[in-house]
């Protein structure tokens, strides 16, 4: 009896993991529309403040800015989490410097970030209105003050943070669903 060759259909290729940053100042609504995304898109979603040290967030509980310095070491650990997510992950993370987003784009060379921009007046009444957050309405000057603008960076999305969740959300998962494109 001859035997019989199968030959194998070729498989359909796993698309490649998504790993995107939803940034912003303090107030933009980075942590909600960070969890909505990640569950649309069947993701992991690290909350980068869960990752800060003690030191920073009783710095930001009595009203201090952090530096540059206070932040290295967090932003080194979200690095870390990110590469420990094979499948993809949303990050939330203010990333306000461009220094600060090439540190995590280090760890993911193809990293999307999606900055959810308003008005200071706008990010100081949402953080004023906030009562189970560290991050006092103080503080929010000096955000805008290290914000560095995104747009124009490769794989930056900039979204109107007034909008309604399910529109940024919408709008976000059709974004992060194209291919990549360097600058």
């Amino acid at each position: 009896m001859a035997a019989t060759i199968i030959a194998a259909m070729p498989a359909t290729p796993a698309p490649d993991p998504l790993y995107v940053v939803v940034m912003g100042v303090a107030g933009c609504g980075k942590s909600l529309v960070g969890a909505q995304v990640a569950q649309r898109l069947g993701i992991v979603l690290v909350e980068g403040d869960d990752f800060h040290p003690p030191r920073n967030i009783q710095k930001m509980r009595e009203g201090t800015p952090l530096t540059d310095a206070d932040r290295a070491d967090w932003l080194q650990r979200l690095a870390q989490e990110l590469s420990a997510q094979p499948a993809g992950a949303v990050l939330t993370c203010s990333a306000l410097k461009r220094s600060y987003r090439d540190t995590l784009r280090a760890v993911v060379p193809e990293l999307r970030f999606l900055h959810l921009a308003l008005s200071q007046h706008q990010a100081l009444e949402r953080v004023a209105s906030r009562t189970d957050h560290f991050y006092p309405p103080s503080l929010v000057a000096s955000q805008f003050e290290a914000l560095e603008d995104p747009a124009g960076e490769p794989g930056v999305h900039v979204a109107d943070a007034t909008r309604h969740i399910d529109r940024i959300v919408e709008d976000a998962e059709r974004w992060l669903r194209q291919p990549f494109h360097h600058a």
